[in-house]
């Protein structure tokens, strides 16, 4: 066995391959560019070498480069992950030539299913089922298109050396398929650097299944079952599940042996997949094969006992498999979903920024945990921690969010659960979209294929929703234990009952009107309250009203509504509430009247109070000449100090209060001018 691997990638994936090398003794070098200086696999790992700038053609794609770090750095192999440089024939070949072992297949099997054309020709000559399709050299325009006819239509154009759903054009009929044909191998030989396209009947709802497998230098090759994976967006996975929902014993074996021809037809050695697409009916078809370990290996990991990166090591060390088919067994349901910064709502389009917040629900990370009875409940795979920037030069995968269940139904409970209990703040993500995606019909009684995000839009996407009582009660307490914490202190008098003061009134309630703004809408909550009993306080919001109490327990807020308690988180950013509550993620802006009150009075050419309160602070006089945002005057009130603040540049013409005189809600605080004017 190894005693020093160089781990050529990044984030979770060399989190993941440097979790069970630690496990093992193997020392790792991680290598990291300059956008990666602090990320968690650096830390991670034993040793770390930096290795260029920041985008992966500059760092990550540096085959030379990586080579003679792993050398410099006393590796004997160099584990690729999966992406980057891990289905790269050259890189594979040029470690075996530095005398380094290349922990994957060798160069020639990734040379043979590279092309998905040649790889496809080689599957029929090994028996493997092909989806009807021309897979030839020959690329006259001509030809494709009488080829398409023959096959009938709806075909699917893509590009032979293509993957990660680019180059790729369903064409409906004949009259579009000129149009189709020129956008993918325009898209190709941007991508890929080869235009060369192949042309394959388009099954109009099929479901994506692939096949794990495994295969040693001794001559042994094993399935270790299926993954569903048709739940995809832009032809990008979402959902992933092992097993598949509906396989039948005799299919699994079908696709499993399948699965292990086309391996063998290649001499293929260490993790593969074999993805297959297939038809309602039952009816499977090779796709192609990728050359690595997927990202959605854990899922398998969790139905099988097995430490599918062991198992990569052992096999890249020269031992045998460590189990035969008959040993390997299926036990229980695993669903995995990636949590991206992305937003659905946006075609999904990539988000960037720092993880300002991050809560997650207990779990192990990048192992099986649990016992020899049952894995771990909940399993995340992630390359980021809180505090860590998602940057636009790599992709903008958080975390993989892995749970295991006796069977669908649990895993479901627990996956839905713990998507309930990922909090996320900073930038946008999938999780509540992820959320919908699960407890969906289609999904919960697997009526799947690869359409069902565009079947289902109606119920993924649904219009945003009022935020309820619940979420503006955790809102308003958050806010209010923010002030008492805040409360400004009498240094002179720190025992002084103005500063302990509460909502006490002579002649009647305190009465508060808060406004928030959430989700497209101005929302209005009343707070009444009781000096004599904190538990009669009473919240009034859409026509709802209810006794209003609330308790803080760590980070935890429980609030109680009459009869009705209710518990979540409350991350405050300024005047910005993100509540968690009820597995939603609530967004509520404060429109606090002090902070903004100078906003909205500068054109009428006076400053007011916009509630009662002490003037506490006068910075300036008659005459003054300000710049916007310049504090003027500090009122007191609610138990702390706002700073009216100049709303443009200006002349103060007046001042009306001193300090320590109380003034009364709409009273004109200060007479100004605005620059223009005043000259």
């Amino acid at each position: 066995m190894f005693t020093k691997i160089l781990i050529a990638n990044r984030g979770e994936i060399a989190c993941r391959v440097a979790a069970t090398c630690r496990r093992l003794g193997i020392r790792t070098v991680a290598v990291y560019s300059d956008a990666d200086a602090n990320a968690r696999h650096v830390a991670f790992c034993d040793e770390a070498v930096h290795i260029g700038g920041a985008a992966a053609r500059d760092s990550y794609l540096r085959a030379d480069h990586i080579i003679e770090m792993a050398k410099e750095t006393g590796a004997q192999a160099i584990h690729p992950g999966y992406g980057f440089l891990s289905e790269n024939e050259d890189f594979a070949r040029a470690c075996a030539e530095a005398g380094l072992v290349f922990i994957g297949p060798p160069a020639s099997a990734i040379h043979a299913m590279g092309s998905k054309s040649a790889a496809k020709q080689l599957m029929e000559k090994a028996a493997v089922p092909l989806v009807p399709g021309y897979h030839g050299e020959d690329q006259d325009a001509t030809l494709l298109r009488r080829e398409a006819d023959r096959i009938g239509y709806p075909v699917l154009l893509k590009a032979s050396a293509g993957g990660g759903g680019k180059g790729m054009r369903v064409v409906e009929a004949g009259d579009g398929f000129d149009a189709a044909l020129a956008s993918v191998k325009r898209e190709a030989s941007a991508s890929f650097g080869d235009d060369k396209v192949l042309v394959e009947k388009y099954l109009t709802r099929p479901r994506h299944i692939e096949i794990q497998v495994f295969a040693d230098s001794h001559g042994n090759c094993v399935y270790l079952f299926e993954r569903d994976c048709s739940v995809q967006r832009r032809h990008q996975k979402v959902l992933e599940e092992a097993p598949a929902p509906g396989m039948t014993e005799e299919r699994r074996r079908a696709m499993g042996e399948a699965a292990v021809a086309a391996a063998r037809a290649v001499g293929y050695v260490g993790a593969g997949t074999v993805e297959f697409i297939a038809n309602q009916d039952g009816s499977f078809y090779f796709m192609e094969m990728n050359t690595r370990l997927q990202v959605e290996h854990p899922v398998t990991e969790m139905i099988t006992g097995q430490d599918l990166v062991e198992w990569q090591l052992r096999v890249a060390a020269g031992e045998a498999l460590p189990l035969a088919q008959e040993q390997l067994a299926i036990h229980g349901h695993s669903l995995e979903a990636r949590i991206y910064a992305e937003n659905p709502d946006k075609q999904f389009l990539p988000s960037t920024g720092t993880l300002r917040f991050l809560r997650t629900p207990p779990a192990v990370q990048f192992m099986r945990g649990g016992d020899a009875n049952a894995p771990a409940a909940v399993r995340i795979d992630a390359g980021v921690r809180e505090g860590d920037t998602i940057s636009p030069y790599y992709d903008p995968m958080i975390a993989k969010l892995i749970v295991w269940g006796r069977d669908r139904d649990q895993a479901l409970a627990r996956m839905a659960q713990a998507l309930a209990g990922y909090h996320v703040v900073g930038l946008s993500t999938n999780v509540a979209f992820l959320q919908r995606l699960v407890k969906s019909e289609a999904f919960r009684t697997a009526d799947l294929d690869t359409g069902l995000i565009e079947r289902n839009q109606t119920v993924l996407f649904p219009p945003q929703k009022t935020a309820g009582i619940e979420a503006i009660a955790l809102a308003m307490a958050a806010l209010l234990e923010r002030e008492t914490r805040t409360r400004r202190i009498d240094e002179a008098d720190r025992h002084s009952p103005w500063t302990h003061a509460g909502g006490w009134r002579l002649n009647g309630r305190d009465v508060r009107t808060l406004h928030f703004q959430g989700g497209g809408h101005k929302l209005e909550a009343v707070l009444k309250g009781n000096a004599s009993d904190t538990s009669k306080n009473t919240l009034i919001y859409a026509d709802q009203a209810a006794p209003f109490a609330y308790t803080f327990n760590a980070d935890d807020i429980r609030v109680d509504l009459g009869t009705r308690r209710t518990h979540g988180q409350v991350h405050v950013e300024g005047d910005t509430f993100h509540v968690f509550h009820d597995g939603r993620h609530t967004v509520l802006e404060w429109l606090d009247p002090l902070a903004h009150a100078s906003e909205s009075e500068g054109e009428g050419g006076k400053l007011t109070a916009p509630m009662p309160g002490k003037v506490i602070a006068v910075m300036v006089e008659a005459g003054s000449k300000v710049t916007r945002g310049t504090p003027l005057l500090v009122m007191e009130a609610m138990k702390m100090e706002h700073t009216i603040a100049a709303p443009a540049d200006g002349v103060v013409s007046e001042v009306l209060y001193g300090v320590g005189e109380q003034v009364s809600e709409g009273a004109q605080l200060l007479a100004f001018a605005l620059a223009e004017a005043a000259a």
